[in-house]
């Protein structure tokens, strides 16, 4: 048995192939299959079966059209309310692919349908075996139960406790553990560890779902430990019981220079894809900032930001467009408009030499930025430092007097802020950024902090808890 992992790092999860040699099986593939196809022509396998732990909460899966396009069985809970024909699956059921015997396990608390998938190679490696948990059994953790309706949140953390003891029980210590989530995903819950692989026995004794005797304080502490999760979670579950489309990744033509302008002129959503400092000194009236890549969650927040379902262009480089397309495919924000800049960068994406010719008649803006020590030297008695941290991470340590309201409800919350000067910051500067272009949408006066909270103190600022 061999077992490929394809990781995506933008949302935190893992899908996997697994095959003999000859004939695979695949584990919660992402929308975007082309990763998944490659992976197998390289092992030179053919795929057979596609199988889901759950009607995903945070990306649109791409099962279905992988297992159409292979001509592959497509395994879904028989229990799963879905508008596809697949081919149904229910704890206990066993199934072969190709000398791989698989079995699957109900393991209810991520969703009430969700289920486990343990393969074992019955005739190779000793009969070694594999346990694909989905969002059961983590890394450290197990999957959030807050996902389906606050009135089933406590259920189905009484459920995980349970679950998690009947996977450890349905396969041997040293069969090796592969979580869809817990990689920096928001599904994941309570103290994931940071750990690339593991095994069911290394978790029965590291886990604290395996650890705490009592279920009572398990499910008490998993509760306590709960915290916003992006607004665009809502929709993955109703689009994956649909049966999501293939994604169409190509860049579309770059949008004339006029339309750009209108569309900023009538408010709609322009993206700029740039680094963050750029932004700051020389962007379009009316865009936004969502810094691509570095780490940067740019998906996540992207979705958790702006508001569903609205017009959507990006404004970068090619390279930045096609690869940003890619990601927000993989959240169900379909085909966005692009408004593509000079291949030749000068260390920004689209060159701000050009952002009048792309958007004729457009006004620039900028607004400053620093670290904590020009917050020291300029800020006025009546600025308001603005953390735009999640709450969570304010209560453990903020700066003295500073207003927190998390960036993924600024939009909704800019008039609780006076109208003067506006100091934002958060984490990393990431946050503040998104942020810092809100507020400047919204005609008002912010610098950006651009600098890591866990350097504030030793800048000279005071900080409160």
């Amino acid at each position: 048995m061999d077992v490929v992992v394809i990781e995506t790092p933008q949302l935190g999860d893992r899908s996997y192939l697994v095959h003999d040699g000859s004939v695979a099986l695949v584990i919660d593939p992402q929308r975007d299959i082309d990763r998944i196809e490659a992976a197998a022509l390289e092992a030179g396998v053919r795929i057979t079966h596609v199988a889901e732990t759950h009607l995903h909460n945070d990306y649109v899966t791409g099962g279905l059209v992988l297992a159409e396009k292979q001509g592959a069985s497509y395994l879904v809970n028989a229990a799963d309310q879905v508008s596809f024909a697949r081919a149904p699956v229910m704890d206990g059921d066993t199934f072969s692919v190709g000398r791989l015997s698989v079995r699957v396990v109900a393991t209810p608390g991520h969703t009430h349908t969700h289920l486990a998938y343990v393969v074992r190679d019955e005739t190779h490696d000793g009969g070694a075996e594999a346990v694909f948990s989905g969002g059961s059994l983590l890394y450290g953790s197990v999957g959030r139960t807050d996902l389906v309706t606050p009135n089933d949140t406590a259920a189905l953390a009484h459920a995980q406790y349970d679950s998690v003891r009947r996977l450890v029980s349905s396969a041997s210590p040293d069969a090796a553990l592969y979580p869809t989530h817990g990689f920096g995903s928001f599904c994941s819950i309570g103290p994931a560890s940071h750990q690339d692989a593991s095994t069911l026995g290394e978790q029965a004794t590291s886990n604290h779902a395996l650890t705490d005797p009592s279920e009572d304080h398990f499910v008490a502490e998993l509760l306590a430990n709960i915290t916003a999760y992006p607004a665009y979670y809502a929709h993955m579950s109703p689009l994956n019981a649909a049966g999501p489309a293939a994604a169409d990744l190509d860049v579309p033509e770059s949008v004339e220079p006029s339309e750009l302008a209108r569309r900023l002129h009538n408010g709609e959503w322009v993206v700029d894809l740039r680094h963050r400092v750029a932004f700051a000194e020389d962007h379009l009236e009316g865009s936004v900032a969502f810094e691509y890549g570095n780490g940067s969650n740019f998906t996540s927040y992207l979705g958790w930001v702006i508001p569903w379902e609205q017009p959507l262009t990006l404004l970068g480089s090619h390279e930045e467009v096609h690869t940003a397309i890619r990601d927000l495919a993989r959240i169900g924000i379909e085909s966005p408009d692009a408004a593509v800049g000079p291949e030749t960068r000068d260390g920004d994406g689209a060159a701000s030499g050009v952002l009048q010719a792309m958007a004729p008649g457009v006004r620039r803006r900028s607004y400053p930025h620093g670290d904590w020590r020009l917050l020291l030297r300029e800020r006025a008695s009546q600025d308001v430092v603005l953390d735009v941290r999640r709450p969570e991470e304010f209560k453990v340590s903020h700066v003295q007097d500073a207003v927190n309201i998390p960036v993924y409800e600024l939009l909704t919350r800019i008039t609780e802020l006076p109208g003067t000067r506006i100091w934002v910051h958060c984490a990393t500067g990431y946050r503040a950024s998104v942020a810092a272009s809100l507020l400047d949408r919204a005609g008002r006066d912010v610098v950006l902090i651009d600098a890591r909270f866990r350097d504030a103190a030793g800048a000279g600022i005071e900080l409160a808890r």
